[in-house]
């Protein structure tokens, strides 16, 4: 993990499935308020179901050893395609892990329209 998230990563993280084919990487303390959020999902709603069942299933307890290095189970690796070179980028409260290549070509087809976007996702921001 880079040095600048260390510190808040110390006391254990959870390593999870994300969207897109990366791998989000929550501080534990930032998971357990995620999962109380969770709660509130209906269950007898198919995508609600689906969605927890990914979330859940895919999630790895982890501690950084001195050098704040985890290990990344093998299901999730194949899940992000891991092999050698990938990036790890700060996403508000969690980090994605993501393979190098595929994270290259995921920012340059968004960030054609970025300006665009933060208007309406963000009325009012800039």
């Amino acid at each position: 993990m880079p040095a600048r998230f260390r510190d808040e990563l110390a006391d254990g993280l959870v390593i999870t499935k994300g969207q897109e084919h990366c791998l989000y990487v929550f501080p534990a303390s930032e998971f357990a308020l995620i999962t109380e959020r969770l709660r509130q999902a209906p269950v007898t709603q198919k995508n609600s179901r689906d969605y927890l069942r990914v979330m859940f299933a895919g999630a790895h307890d982890e501690v950084p050893d001195n050098q704040g290095r985890v290990t990344i189970p093998t299901g999730l690796r194949t899940y992000a395609t891991l092999e050698k070179n990938c990036v790890v980028i700060g996403a508000n409260t969690r980090l994605e892990i993501w393979d190098s290549t595929a994270w290259n070509k995921y920012l340059a087809d968004r960030e054609k329209t970025f300006a665009d976007v933060s208007e309406e996702v963000l009325p009012g921001l800039f």
